[in-house]
């Protein structure tokens, strides 16, 4: 069994930090920080202070608070991230009960028929009847007590499910023209937003479970919108040079702008996304995925000369 490392008091946590060249100008502020915020936790935002090769040595004249910034930054953003994902979830919820509710019945997402992978479909139904066994939810209860129906309509059973099982769901439907009719909303092609709908249901639960955005390199990356709608693609950072750069946050918070403009015109997540942005220091702006030119891309600028 290999040795494990000693567990640290707060104060010598702040002591090893002190210690790799940390500037601490307030130390009892600095141990409230460690006191509610696991040192593992704020770890990982060490790595812009730190040169190449070493880790665990900060550049000279960094201080806790640009550390605790960062920290702060990465903490914001999940909260708006977290917004924008309820709200885009809501409304594909919406969307996919109508269009399946009409098209192929009130209980036609029981019919396997329907879906395009048996096994991933019976998955996904499996996950759906623990959701509904697990469910609280009063209408849950009539359904099932009142009016005797094991499973409820679409409508009903889409308020109880997970972000990641209906999009699951959409992407599995056979008729593309059902898929089709639920992105059109959002000006986009079935596949792309099938693409987009996975990977926000991820981000969603990676920000819930309160993981780190800020310079995350997400696995799944989601399809560009190419040609639909045409105003996003000047925006997106596309560069098969840097595949990395183009899986970290930047296009994800481009095509949440789009989303939520169409959810809701009047939207002001935006401005306070850039208000965001701009509080944090130009050169850790690049680590989310921004382009170098970010700020005359027409999305970003339009905000930009609307905050100026």
């Amino acid at each position: 069994m290999s040795q494990s490392k000693d567990a640290h008091t707060y104060q010598e946590q702040l002591d090893l930090l002190k210690a790799r060249g940390l500037v601490v100008a307030d130390e009892p502020s600095a141990l409230h920080c460690l006191e509610h915020h696991n040192y593992y936790r704020l770890s990982p935002y060490r790595f812009p202070f730190t040169p190449p090769g070493n880790r665990d040595v900060f550049r000279l004249g960094t201080t806790f608070e640009q550390l605790w910034a960062l920290y702060t930054f990465d903490r914001q953003l999940r909260h708006l991230v977290i917004e924008a994902c309820k709200s885009v979830e809501i409304s594909l919820r919406s969307r996919w009960a109508y269009e399946v509710g009409h098209r192929l019945g009130p209980l036609g997402y029981l019919e396997n028929a329907h879906f395009s992978t048996p096994l991933v479909y019976a998955r996904t139904l499996v996950k759906l009847h623990d959701e509904m066994e697990r469910s609280k939810e009063d209408f849950i209860k009539h359904h099932r007590g009142t009016l005797l129906m094991p499973w409820p309509p679409a409508w009903v059973i889409v308020e109880i499910a997970s972000f990641g099982n209906i999009s699951t769901l959409l992407s599995q439907l056979r008729q593309s023209a059902i898929r089709q009719a639920i992105a059109a909303p959002f000006g986009m092609d079935e596949q792309a937003f099938c693409s987009l709908m996975h990977h926000l249901s991820v981000l969603r639960n990676t920000a819930a479970h309160h993981s780190r955005l800020w310079n995350r390199l997400f696995v799944f990356k989601f399809k560009l919108p190419r040609k639909k709608p045409p105003h996003l693609r000047p925006n997106f950072f596309e560069d098969p040079l840097l595949p990395k750069q183009e899986g970290k946050i930047h296009n994800t918070l481009v095509i949440l702008i789009h989303l939520l403009r169409c959810i809701d015109p009047a939207t002001d997540w935006p401005e306070r996304l850039i208000r965001l942005i701009r509080t944090l220091h130009p050169d850790l702006i690049p680590e989310m995925g921004f382009p170098a030119d970010w700020q005359i891309r027409p999305m970003w600028q339009a905000l930009l000369v609307a905050r100026s």
